[in-house]
């Protein structure tokens, strides 16, 4: 025993010793802070496919995907879609920043006796007639290019039970970034469970979006013409020569995301609904988002319907290295990520509705963004 202890203590000595040993071996201050963040800021492609799908999604933030039970289910959680009681439609419209706009369509069709849906989604966002501006000409070249990113879904959702449903959303995305392009191909799945806490219902959900492969460009924005050198002692012209640029293929923004919906108040015409999510995206670190909704129906007797959202979202800056000197910039990042919103609903016995939703959403330094939607149900 006594041998086993002097054995155990010399081996914790020198394990303690190595990372020292390391240090002074390299020339290492131990002392100084070393940078081992690997997470790679700004290194995906077709981040547009972030923006959302509806007003009521927006104002809520991504806690939405536990309580996605309409339209845009297709894109916050497909396995929502399975609790859509008719067909509809839903068109948005995101007045974006720098003047920018995104524009999202959904169309889902239950069957089956509303145990299964299927749905359409198309995204689309970008803008044009930017004018080129590069080092030799700042004032601008003349020319001007413009950027248009796509995508398009097919959704299929189940109820497995009655508190369990699944769906998953096969997607293609399209990038045109001026005179290069690029495609890719990803898989949404999600899952929601729903039953009664206490009475009131509560809804859990899992999320993965925007599994998929990566994007390589191609097109003239890539050709360039290469000079030809010859040796040093050869007289060769130097003639350019036709060649194409090597792009890297980048992934896509790959999310996963746990939710969790309650509703503190579900009586027949009033529901309080309180949500909570967190996310962790390939492409910044781990955030999380809270909100609430409270919803009004059957406004005196009437089939009219009023609701009231919240929500806060929280992204980890895309700063490696923060700056450390307080400025009035850091409130407006600490703003980011609020949103409020509200929405206008009427529906008769026969089953039609119609809805009209909005959401403003705060950017930070970059100011406000407003999100418009208009759904059809029959």
């Amino acid at each position: 025993m006594h041998a086993k202890f002097l054995t155990g203590l010399t081996l914790a000595a020198l394990l303690t010793a190595l990372p020292a040993a390391a240090g002074a071996q390299g020339g290492v201050d131990l002392d100084e802070t070393v940078n081992q963040n690997n997470v790679p800021f700004g290194g995906t492609s077709a981040e547009f496919l972030l923006l959302g799908a509806g007003a009521r999604g927006t104002a809520l933030g991504g806690a939405f995907a536990a309580l996605a039970d309409d339209i845009s289910a297709l894109y916050y959680n497909p396995a929502g879609a399975a609790l859509i009681d008719r067909a509809g439609a839903m068109i948005s419209t995101y007045d974006y920043v720098a003047e920018t706009t995104y524009s999202w369509v959904g169309l889902a069709f239950p069957f089956s006796g509303g145990a299964r849906t299927f749905g359409l989604q198309f995204g689309t966002f970008g803008f044009s007639d930017q004018p080129v501006y590069t080092v030799a000409q700042p004032d601008g070249t003349g020319s001007v290019y413009s950027v248009s990113e796509t995508f398009a879904g097919l959704t299929y959702a189940e109820n497995f039970s009655d508190r369990f449903s699944a769906g998953l959303t096969a997607k293609f995305i399209f990038d045109n970034l001026g005179d290069a392009s690029g495609s890719a191909f990803a898989v949404d799945f999600g899952t929601n469970f729903h039953a009664m806490l206490n009475n009131p219902p509560v809804r859990f959900s899992f999320m993965l979006a925007n599994l998929g492969t990566n994007i390589s460009y191609s097109g003239d924005a890539l050709l360039a013409d290469a000079p030809r050198e010859g040796l040093d002692d050869q007289n060769i012209p130097n003639v350019p020569q036709p060649a194409q640029l090597r792009s890297k293929a980048f992934p896509l923004p790959t999310t996963f995301r746990v939710g969790l919906a309650y509703d503190l108040v579900a009586a027949t015409s009033t529901r309080l609904t309180v949500l909570g999510d967190f996310n962790q995206p390939t492409n910044n670190k781990a955030g999380f988002s809270f909100g609430g909704e409270l919803s009004f129906g059957r406004l005196g007797g009437s089939g009219f319907g009023v609701d009231v959202r919240s929500s806060y979202s929280y992204t980890a800056a895309n700063n490696i290295n923060p700056i450390t000197i307080t400025t009035a910039l850091n409130d407006e990042a600490n703003l980011q990520g609020l949103a409020f919103g509200g929405g206008l609903s009427y529906g008769t016995d026969a089953g039609f509705s119609v809805g009209l939703d909005y959401a403003w959403r705060y950017m930070g330094v970059l100011g406000g963004t407003n999100f418009f939607t208009l759904e059809v149900g029959w």
